[in-house]
């Protein structure tokens, strides 16, 4: 079995197409094929059941595109150890993140990491909430993710710190403007949420939980792309990142804050094994700049909310 073959095999799984599999690993696909085959054969098993579509790996398969994620990885590591002599950089970053941090910081910790390692590709994943995050990191989908901090979701995984976000209530241009707002008016208000299992819905939930109310959603999506649109067009009130409300009332909306205090911890985290050397070098990056290692750390108003 040779590495090649292996990467084929991921890509079959990853595409759900040997068609796909093979532009994506620019080879032909008989050629893409018939490596899986061989695969097959030397293993005893069936990798693959041809017949769904899109193309589906069978139980044996799964076991097998998870341990070889894993095989890549320490591949990678084997050729940076050369690399690393003559000064390059190079290879591929599974990163998964919350939708909701996607602004705020992955897309400025991607950017500032790209300009620092330009070889490096950067395949960023959104999961559907964080038990997702967690689970596709524990199972090598993804190498690192930046999520929320929490004994219960990150128990047996690193985990970094990288700071606070607020979550601030984001209301319709026709609403009145306020600039604070208490949890027992929120409950209150017409409500546009994500749905239950969901970061931010869980903040809306516990919020109002702990003042014996329950959120009034007249909207429900688990289109977030949506959400400010939406309030925008006067559906309803949300709760967003800072940076997602600003970029709201630059397009008209209100701001008002939560009374109590309204932020959650995040955290950059990975499985304790030897990561790639993208994996390792987007790490250090995070760790060694204190733009991003808790950055709100010495904000006292912030750290007094918590």
């Amino acid at each position: 079995m040779e590495v090649h073959q292996v990467r084929y095999v991921v890509a079959v799984a990853d595409t759900g197409s040997f068609t796909a599999a093979a532009n994506q690993c620019f080879v032909s696909q008989p050629s893409l094929s018939q490596a899986v085959k061989s695969v097959e054969r030397e293993l005893g098993v069936e990798l693959f059941s041809r017949s769904a579509r899109p193309v589906r790996p069978t139980a044996a398969g799964v076991a097998f595109v998870r341990a070889a994620r894993v095989a890549l990885r320490a591949f990678e590591a084997i050729v940076h150890e050369v690399t690393t002599v003559v000064g390059v950089m190079a290879g591929h970053l599974d990163l998964v993140a919350l939708p909701t941090l996607a602004l705020d910081p992955v897309a400025a910790l991607v950017g500032a990491f790209r300009t620092l390692h330009p070889g490096v590709v950067v395949r960023l994943a959104h999961p559907d909430g964080t038990s997702d995050l967690i689970r596709s990191v524990r199972a090598g989908d993804s190498e690192v993710g930046i999520t929320e901090l929490s004994t219960s979701t990150v128990d047996g995984l690193i985990a970094r710190p990288l700071g606070r976000q607020e979550i601030v209530v984001v209301l319709p241009p026709t609403a009145a403007a306020v600039t604070e707002i208490s949890a027992t008016e929120l409950a209150q208000l017409a409500i546009i949420a994500q749905p239950v299992g969901t970061s931010t819905r869980a903040l809306l939930d516990g919020l109002l939980a702990a003042v014996g109310e329950t959120a009034n959603v007249v909207v429900e999506t688990d289109h977030r792309d949506a959400v400010v649109p939406l309030v925008l067009a006067g559906a309803g009130a949300a709760l967003l990142p800072r940076a997602m409300a600003e970029r709201a009332r630059a397009q008209g909306a209100h701001i008002a804050v939560v009374s109590s205090g309204l932020w959650r911890d995040l955290a950059l985290v990975h499985r304790d094994v030897r990561l790639s050397p993208a994996g390792a070098a987007f790490v250090s990056f995070v760790c060694r700049n204190p733009r991003w290692l808790n950055p709100a750390s010495s904000d006292p108003a912030m750290s007094t909310r918590l």
